[in-house]
């Protein structure tokens, strides 16, 4: 299939699940809890083991020998905004950081995606280029699969198209939020929110810190403010003995005050 049709197919098949997917709406503002069962039915729904018994013999083989293993060293970039989509990402192991240049060429950081987490499958449903650029925030392995197996996968398993949409509905949540945060919220509390999410989102090492190393200018780009003033107020929060910092990186000492700080609903 050429790279025209494919864009097309995929958006004949968007369009196709629109139905459904504003069925699936409602996760907008659920619980850490339902997020995370949301994650965990599309991780089971691709992993190989359930795609076997979904996939006649032949189907199943293609997908198997078409599934490539790749492996970027932190600093990578995955893909480009811009290249047009030859297939999806699949994280297994690392964490991936999706930016976007503005106007100025300044980067604007849009989300972090870590194991088990799928890129570049919007713009390639969509019938898109990417609209963002990935890189890898850390060593990274990913299990690639071309443009046309994926969509195969999507229209012949029910259960993978359900998780997919899932998926997509917990990520438009995810976008109306971070609208809300934006735009109602001071920067302290941004600040204070955005260090409970990510610790959320990431997990820690086994010393507490969260699991990712980010320069002072990247928090600034998260929560909507100049460095200077990122800079002062993660001094602020290590005087309060909310954080502890060691370059870098960031641990979180007290939990419940960042909360409500932050007014974040766990």
């Amino acid at each position: 299939m050429s790279d025209i049709g494919l864009q097309n197919y995929g958006k004949n098949l968007c369009m196709e699940c629109l139905n459904t997917l504003f069925l699936l709406i409602n996760v907008i503002g659920m619980s850490l809890e339902q997020q995370l069962v949301i994650e965990e039915n599309f991780t089971k729904a691709f992993h190989k083991d359930s795609l076997r018994q979904s996939l006649s013999a032949t189907d199943f083989e293609k997908y198997e020998s078409t599934l490539k293993v790749l492996e970027f060293a932190k600093g990578d970039v995955v893909f480009e905004d811009g290249d047009l989509p030859k297939g999806v990402y699949f994280i297994v192991k690392g964490t991936a950081k999706l930016s976007k240049s503005g106007v100025y060429g300044k980067d604007q950081i849009l989300r972090f995606c870590k194991e088990n987490d799928l890129i570049g499958y919007r713009s390639l449903l969509c019938g898109e280029n990417f609209q963002a650029k990935a890189e890898a925030m850390t060593p990274m392995k990913v299990q690639f699969l071309p443009s046309d197996v994926f969509l195969k996968l999507l229209e012949i398993d029910p259960k993978l198209s359900y998780a997919m949409l899932q998926k997509i509905a917990y990520e438009l949540g995810e976008s109306a939020n971070t609208v809300t945060f934006l735009a109602q919220k001071t920067v302290r509390e941004r600040l204070a929110e955005i260090l409970i999410l990510l610790e959320q989102k990431l997990g820690t090492d086994p010393e507490g810190f969260i699991k990712i190393s980010l320069t002072r200018e990247e928090i600034a780009n998260l929560i909507g403010t100049a460095t200077e003033s990122a800079i002062r107020l993660i001094s602020e929060f290590k005087q309060d003995d909310l954080i502890a910092v060691e370059g870098r990186n960031i641990k979180i000492l007290n939990r419940e005050k960042l909360i409500k700080l932050g007014h974040v609903v766990i």
